[in-house]
């Protein structure tokens, strides 16, 4: 059977538009000779669509468009993602799959294994199908499963359900297996997929065509990389990354080898198409930042010219009586080799008057931190005047690794829209600006290679405060990422007691800045917001 693997880009809650772009793919994979055709989960409504369910015509509007779509549809089925009304006692809502047929809808699955880890709260919304029945079309036993239903234990950290929709179709008789998907993106992820649409290929030894969604919402960025697997659990066909296609395979076409991005690769082309959609879903065509000279900024910048285009990009550089003019000159050039506007704004007199305007209440108490915060919320001034008068995005360029201890400024430099590199450890950042310099010169090589610094008081770096960001970034990973205590961390590195423990204790402290923080894009295995619910007011130092 040939199959066609609709990987389109939804935008969550706009069902005319989704309908659009799955009927225009439903077209294409036809006239490519598809005898079947399916899209990623939710690709009707959006993946995920969170507490819109709730809304009292969410459901019905989506189905309304759901319906008149299937008249766009005839002897090729075609499988399109959804949610619709449970029935009897449990939660309100079923994740489902519409299996669409001559004109009209002919039959509904529901996703069985419900996620509720890490980014996932599907259980607060869904009832779980109770049956997973086959569902024969043309003398071919399809088993149509959605996302988690095919994670089996084997590649979960430990095991989370009691039934496997799987074996259940397997025991029914099952010629082929489709599975409507919205997998987000994180560092290694594919790798995994891999290894686990091949070992369900082999189990069911029968093909599977893997569907998945593709673009950014909110936070998570959906990567695609759409793939099909014959019964031997060899690849037989693949989709792109990060962008919209439409491939039909053939379910005994010869095996193929994976193609896969470089890490690096695959980081910057996340970061771009979850800077892009969250500026276009939102209504954005313009992005603004300020350029410090620093790495992280001229990372950020390379990243919204690409999404958005230069001309839509504008910068301002804001020197203090700390900044160097070195790095001035910095903002300038990444600016200048970009093709984006860059307007260099003095900050000088503004902080002598704000110093002046508190000394009373000061009462004569000496310069501490105070005053660089000072410098970092004047900024933060401009800039978000900036995007108020012009219609800008706001972008923040903190990265990871100091958001984690809070070396930056509330109402400061954490004021913006989104946080484009924040789930970016400093060495990530160093490592993904090296990959981008490395046919030409677009960050300076001298912004890349000069010792990081705030420049918010004389001769200041950031390990002045801070470890250096090797150790920092790999105690971060092991307390942070793998959830493990000041004492693993110590018996596995061998790092000092007091360092492993400041760090510790300075992620715990800075929970209440994170709260407040811009909404930031997920690239690893566990970011900042989404996916990482901690108390602000706690105790604990396991």
């Amino acid at each position: 059977m040939k199959v066609g693997l609709a990987q389109i880009n939804a935008t969550i809650g706009d069902f005319q538009g989704n309908a659009k772009k799955l009927v225009n793919a439903y077209r294409g994979a036809l006239d490519a000779g598809a005898e079947l055709v399916i899209s990623p989960e939710h690709s009707l409504i959006g993946y995920p669509p969170r507490d819109l369910l709730y809304k009292s015509r969410f459901i019905s509007q989506s189905k309304a468009v759901l319906e008149e779509m299937a008249k766009e549809v005839g002897e090729v089925p075609l499988l399109v993602g959804y949610a619709d009304q449970s029935e009897g006692v449990g939660k309100p809502f079923t994740n489902s799959v519409a299996i669409l047929h001559l004109g009209k809808v002919v039959g509904r699955r529901d996703k069985t294994l419900l996620p509720n880890y890490d980014v996932f709260d599907e259980r607060r919304y869904y009832q779980p199908a109770s049956e997973n029945l086959v569902w024969e079309f043309n003398g071919t036993r399809i088993g149509i499963t959605i996302c988690e239903d095919i994670w089996t234990e084997d590649f979960l950290h430990h095991p989370l359900y009691e039934t496997s929709p799987v074996d259940g179709l397997i025991e029914q008789g099952v010629d082929l297996i489709v599975n409507l998907s919205a997998s987000p993106f994180s560092t290694g992820k594919q790798e995994r997929r891999v290894a686990l649409l091949e070992s369900v290929a082999k189990k069911a030894a029968a093909p599977l065509f893997y569907c998945n969604a593709v673009g950014g919402n909110d936070q998570l960025v959906f990567d695609g990389g759409s793939m099909a697997f014959c019964q031997k659990g060899e690849l037989i066909g693949q989709a792109s990354q990060f962008s919209e296609e439409t491939v039909v395979i053939e379910s005994h076409a010869k095996t193929i080898s994976l193609e896969q991005q470089h890490p690096m690769e695959e980081i910057y082309n996340a970061l771009v198409l979850g800077l892009r959609d969250y500026a276009r879903k939102c209504g954005f065509k313009k992005a603004c930042l300020g350029l410090s000279g620093g790495i992280d900024s001229a990372l950020t910048a390379v990243l919204a010219c690409d999404a958005l285009g230069a001309e839509n990009v504008h910068g301002l550089t804001m020197p203090s009586p700390f900044s160097s003019e070195g790095s001035v000159n910095d903002s300038l050039q990444i600016a200048s080799k970009l093709g984006m506007r860059c307007d260099r704004v003095e900050i000088s007199d503004t902080f002598a008057s704000v110093k002046s305007a508190m000394q009373v209440p000061f009462d004569g108490a000496a310069e501490d931190v105070t005053e660089e915060n000072m410098q970092a919320r004047i900024r933060g001034l401009y800039l978000m005047s900036l995007s108020n008068k012009t219609g800008a995005l706001l972008l923040t360029t903190g990265n990871k690794s100091e958001l984690a201890v809070g070396y930056c400024t509330i109402y400061g430099d954490m004021c913006g829209g989104l946080a484009a590199i924040s789930d970016l450890p400093k060495t990530t950042v160093y490592e993904l600006s090296r990959w981008i310099n490395r046919e030409d010169e677009i960050i300076p090589w001298n912004t890349i290679e000069k010792p990081p610094s705030a420049e918010l008081r004389p001769d200041q770096t950031d390990q002045d405060s801070l470890p250096e960001y090797d150790v920092l970034d790999t105690i971060l990973e092991k307390y942070v990422e793998q959830d493990k205590s000041a004492d693993e961390i110590i018996a596995e590195t061998g790092y000092e007691e007091s360092l492993v423990r400041w760090v510790q204790r300075r992620v715990d402290l800075n929970e209440w800045k994170r709260k407040q923080a811009a909404p930031g894009l997920r690239v690893t295995g566990k970011a900042f917001g989404m996916g990482r619910r901690m108390p602000l007011a706690q105790r604990y130092s396991g």
